[in-house]
């Protein structure tokens, strides 16, 4: 076994190596554990890292903490409807990692993944080189903070950061701040600054919203109920849609509530429709801003038709609720904004992120760089993905389902051993190793990220 305290691995051989020390890779360990199947979690940070790190200082849970249900460890805190903040999730994470024996080398990260001629997988890391039967790469899907490249038009004195590396209002310096993109960070660090008191310009973007509470209940606990959570990504007819649909943004701070652009405009935020172009200080949106906001307040209201359905369906007693009225109207769509008339010192960059697996050196990937899986078994015999978004369910990738999915993994994971160990590996034509050099150590992935 891999002193993983010490991360002292050079050379060694596990069954099962985990890429990713979050919830994903932690949970996995779980379930292997409890199938007593040998295995190492590299976590090149810390636990919760991505947590730590790469969230603002009001950072908080969309989804109430009764929803917290990893493996072997359920939200037990006073709050079962409230939302966790930043660093009480860091903290739940940590108390999770030490409920349990996890094998655990933190500070470790893997370089590179390939095949072994004699079969299996040989990972290159920071701490040496060690083989593997089988890998479960739980490294999340937000791993390159991703910026168009019009930025780089923007003037040299205006701060650009981009949603990771957001902190506070105070971090950023005194003027106006223009955000860019509508999904559930760029509306919450828009709302950050602007209850702070900062003159905040928003492009916004085709992402929908949704109302965080609804004829008495959490929104939330209506769809649990409902089995949206559950429903599995293969019920819909555009499987690969549905995967990189953009979550809708509603936010838990101060005890949960919507996110309303329209309420921010008329309070004095400035809204804008998509950016279109930067022409050093001066800025062009496409005028889309009606049809960006008319059409997040129909996914809402289509939600809540759905609850309403729901609720006359099975009879149940909920109070009434009269619906949403649009607080606030575009006068017109603004097509332009000058930075230096406005005021602008700083923009935030609340653009997503993209994935970066160049380091793993095997034919799993599709045209886009997505690992073509099923429910995070890849073609690719040995080789798992966990923590995806819409991996299986909506759930997938939150700490509601991440469970589920890495049980699956775990019995994959066994099956596979069986097999390898009973009947051997037959391949129809070649061996795994010829898909990639055979150990060239100068040779280098082409370095693309999707």
């Amino acid at each position: 076994m891999i002193d993983s305290t010490h991360a002292v691995m050079d050379g060694a051989h596990l069954p099962v190596v985990v890429v990713g020390g979050g919830q994903a890779g932690l949970s996995v360990s779980w379930w292997l554990g409890r199938r007593a199947i040998e295995h190492v979690v590299l976590e090149r940070d810390r636990v919760a890292g991505e947590w730590r790190n790469r969230r603002w200082d009001s950072f908080c849970l969309v989804t109430p903490n009764w929803q917290c249900d990893l493996p072997g460890f359920p939200y037990a805190g006073p709050d079962p409807d409230g939302f966790m903040v930043r660093d009480e999730i860091v903290a739940y994470l940590e108390r999770y990692a030490a409920s349990f024996d996890v094998p655990l080398a933190e500070g470790v990260a893997a370089t590179r993944l390939r095949a072994r001629r004699e079969g299996g997988f040989e990972l290159h890391t920071t701490a040496g080189r060690l083989s593997a039967d089988q890998v479960v790469v739980a490294a999340g899907p937000y791993q390159v903070p991703m910026r168009p490249r019009m930025a780089e038009r923007l003037p040299a004195g205006v701060v650009q950061v981009h949603s990771s590396e957001y902190r506070s209002p105070d971090a950023l310096p005194p003027g106006a701040v223009l955000v860019v993109g509508t999904g559930q960070s760029g509306c919450q660090i828009a709302e950050d600054l602007h209850l702070a008191g900062r003159r905040v310009h928003l492009a916004t973007g085709s992402a929908p919203r949704v109302a965080r509470f609804y004829r008495g209940r959490d929104v939330v606990a209506w769809l649990h109920d409902m089995g949206y959570y559950r429903k599995a990504v293969t019920e819909f007819a555009d499987a690969d849609a549905v995967r990189f649909r953009v979550n809708h943004y509603v936010t838990g701070r101060d005890g949960g509530r919507d996110i309303d652009l329209r309420k921010f405009a008329r309070d004095g935020m400035r809204l804008y429709g998509h950016l279109a172009g930067i022409d050093g200080p001066r800025l062009r949106f496409t005028p889309d801003l009606c049809a960006n906001l008319d059409a997040a307040d129909a996914v809402s209201e289509g939600i809540k038709d759905s609850v309403d359905a729901y609720i006359a369906a099975n009879g149940i007693d909920a109070p009434a609720e009269a619906r949403y009225v649009p607080v606030w109207e575009p006068a017109e769509e603004p097509d332009a904004l000058d930075l230096e008339a406005a005021g602008i010192t700083s923009v935030v960059w609340a653009t997503g992120f993209g994935r970066d697996h160049r380091w793993i050196e095997l034919p799993v990937f599709d045209g886009r760089g997505y690992p073509t899986h099923d429910r995070g078994v890849t073609s690719y015999p040995g080789l798992y993905f966990l923590g995806l978004p819409w991996q299986h369910t909506w759930g997938s990738g939150r700490f509601s389902g991440i469970g589920a999915d890495a049980e699956h993994l775990a019995r994959q994971i066994v099956a596979h051993q069986h097999r390898t160990v009973h009947t051997g590996l037959h391949w129809l034509a070649g061996t795994p190793y010829q898909t990639s050099p055979h150990d060239d150590e100068d040779w280098i992935a082409p370095r693309t990220v999707a």
